[in-house]
């Protein structure tokens, strides 16, 4: 098998760690690898497939030779993703810089690998949110017709990075101790104010925009119809920072155009690659983050009738934000290209 020269931007983040773990795991056939972040975290040593690599400081020299280059996300990529292009990479990025450019497909492999072959260089990976959900919005459109969706989320720290991770924890514990909690971090290390979010759930995830929808809100909303090239598609999005360190989970309401049933969305489910049915009310089985973190699927469940509508459909989602909400997502782009010969 042909292996690539590849670079993983942002190496030392939680998202970056996990394109080393998932590469490890999945046996990504990288040639030579290179690990870059930040000059604050140039000269770390991480342990890839057993052997030492040394984190280097990301210039615009460090692309030479990269056939393929995974970025971890962060303001970064505006500038470093137009370099690695002009080196000669394909670059993968975790970042919204590009995701709403009508010149980069927005990648979900499973829902429109199609896309992928009008890239000129960059291909963008989705708001970790919109891609757990259009895992599940993909077989419904196809069996029924989609024409509305409101959707609130349920989003672990993670979404803020490993420092949120470490507040989650911090907060854990001096509440346990009855220690006085200072925040910084959530609902946003840039924003003017903090939350406590141990025990809690804050009702903002990025900053406020003119029509009152936070940015997160409106990335689910816009990423979701480009995705599923739908410009048209009515989508109203709520979201939600709680106190789990790593899965998201998802309330999903969908309208169609023609009517659907229980049982015919259960089939479209369990026949979708990346999709597992946990719903068995009976038993009181149903996906939870518990279940989710440190897994590659997404689990779909509490699959039920609106009974308010003509033809509409509830139901609850978990999926892993960093693996399938992020570096796994991005890695399967990889892997796609290079399994039909794109790269």
């Amino acid at each position: 098998m042909r292996t690539y020269n590849t670079a993983i931007l942002g190496a030392t983040g939680a998202v970056g760690q996990e394109f080393i773990n998932l590469i490890e795991e999945r046996n990504f056939p990288f040639k030579n690898l290179k690990l870059l972040a930040s000059k604050r975290s140039a000269g770390t040593k991480m342990t890839v497939n057993g052997k030492e690599y040394v984190v280097e400081e990301a210039t615009d020299d460090s692309f030479k030779d990269v056939e393929i280059a995974l970025f971890a996300g962060g303001s970064i990529s505006k500038h470093f993703a137009p370099v690695a292009v002009k080196s000669g990479a394909v670059v993968i990025d975790n970042s919204s810089t590009f995701r709403m450019d009508p010149e980069v497909p927005l990648i979900v492999p499973e829902v429109n690998p199609e896309a992928i072959k009008g890239h000129k260089g960059i291909i963008a990976n989705p708001n970790c949110s919109t891609i757990i959900m259009v895992m599940a919005l993909k077989p419904l459109d196809d069996a029924a017709k989609m024409k509305r969706i409101v959707v609130s989320t349920y989003q672990a720290v993670s979404g803020g990075g490993k420092e949120a991770m470490a507040e989650l924890d911090e907060q854990i514990h001096a509440l346990a101790e009855d220690k006085p909690i200072e925040p910084k971090i959530l609902p946003g290390a840039s924003l003017p104010k903090h939350y406590q979010i141990a025990s809690n759930l804050i009702p903002q995830i990025d900053v406020f925009q003119d029509n009152l929808y936070t940015k997160e809100e409106m990335k689910m909303i816009n990423e979701t119809r480009k995705i599923l090239s739908n410009d048209g598609l009515r989508v109203t999005a709520t979201t939600v920072r709680v106190p789990v360190y790593r899965s998201h989970a998802e309330s999903v309401n969908v309208e169609f155009e023609q009517p659907i049933t229980v049982e015919q969305a259960k089939k479209a489910f369990e026949a979708f690659p990346g999709l597992i049915v946990r719903d068995n009310p009976d038993e009181m089985e149903y996906p939870m983050p518990l279940f989710t973190s440190g897994k590659d699927d997404v689990e779909v469940g509490r699959i039920r009738l609106d009974e308010s509508v003509e033809h509409g459909l509830n139901f609850w989602l978990c999926g892993d934000r960093i693996r399938k909400g992020a570096a796994l997502n991005a890695l399967q782009i990889a892997e796609y290209m290079i399994k039909h010969d794109m790269i």
